[in-house]
C-alpha cells in the first residue's frame, strides 16, 4: 500500500492527497513535518514533505510524484493522452508554481509567522505575482477547469497555490489579484464543491491552529 508522508497544512501534500483522493487509490497517510532528522532524511533526502513511500523506495518532489501516480496507478486521468495536450497542462502547471506559488511563499514569513522580509524580496514577489496571474489568464482555458473540461493536476496547483497568493498580494500590497479574473473565482468555488476537496478542507483546519503555534514559536 502507498503511504503518504506529510501534514496537513501543507499546501504541496495536499496537491497529492487530492490526487490520490480523486483517482480513487488505496493509501495510507502519515503525518510528519519537515525535517533533519536522520530518520527522515533516509525517505526524503532534503527533509522535505510530501513524500511517497512505495513498495520499491520513497521518494519527494510533488511534481514527481504526481507523475508516478500518474504512470503506475489507475483511477482518475489527470494529466490527458494526446501529447501536446499533456505538455500544455504540465505547462500550466509549472507556470501557476514558478510565477504564483513560489513567489507567494517568499512572502509567507512575514504574512504567517510574524517575521520580516526584505523589501527587496517583496518588491520582486510583487511584480512577479502580477505578471504570474497575467499568464495564466493568456494560457488558461477555465472551461471550466485550468486547461479544460476536466480536472487534471494544473487544477491542484491551481486550487493550493491561488488562495494562499491572494492572501499575501492582500495582505502585503493591498491587492486583489483575481479582481479581474472572474473565471478563477469560479473554479474555486467549483472545485469547492468536491467533496475530497472539502475533507481536505476540514483536515487543514483541525490541525491549522497548533501548525502556527509551533511555527511561531519556532520562528
Amino acid at each position: 500500500m502507498l503511504t503518504l508522508h506529510g501534514f496537513n497544512v501543507s499546501n504541496y501534500f495536499n496537491m497529492v492527497k487530492l490526487a490520490m483522493l480523486e483517482k480513487g487509490l488505496d493509501f495510507k497517510v502519515n503525518i510528519v513535518h519537515p525535517s533533519q532528522d536522520e530518520a527522515f532524511l533516509a525517505i526524503s533526502p532534503r527533509g522535505k514533505v510530501p513524500c511517497l513511500e512505495t513498495e520499491h523506495g520513497c521518494f519527494a518532489e510533488t511534481s514527481v510524484i504526481l507523475e508516478y501516480l500518474e504512470e503506475t496507478q489507475g483511477g482518475k486521468a489527470l494529466l490527458p493522452k494526446e501529447p501536446f495536450e499533456r505538455a500544455r497542462v504540465r505547462a500550466l502547471t509549472k507556470e501557476i508554481e514558478l510565477y504564483i506559488e513560489l513567489p507567494a511563499r517568499a512572502c509567507y514569513p512575514q504574512v504567517f509567522f510574524g517575521g520580516k522580509v526584505d523589501q527587496a524580496i517583496l518588491d520582486k514577489a510583487r511584480a512577479d505575482l502580477l505578471a504570474g496571474v497575467a499568464a495564466l489568464k493568456r494560457h488558461g482555458s477555465f472551461a471550466p477547469y485550468v486547461a479544460g473540461s476536466e480536472m487534471t493536476i494544473a487544477d491542484l496547483m491551481f486550487l493550493y497555490s491561488i488562495d494562499l497568493a491572494a492572501v499575501v498580494a492582500r495582505k502585503l500590497f493591498d491587492i486583489d489579484l483575481l479582481e479581474d479574473f472572474p473565471k478563477a473565482t469560479e473554479l474555486l468555488e467549483l472545485l469547492g464543491q468536491n467533496p475530497h476537496v472539502q475533507q481536505i478542507e476540514a483536515d487543514k483546519k483541525a490541525e491549522m491552529a497548533a501548525f502556527l503555534a509551533a511555527a511561531r514559536a519556532g520562528k
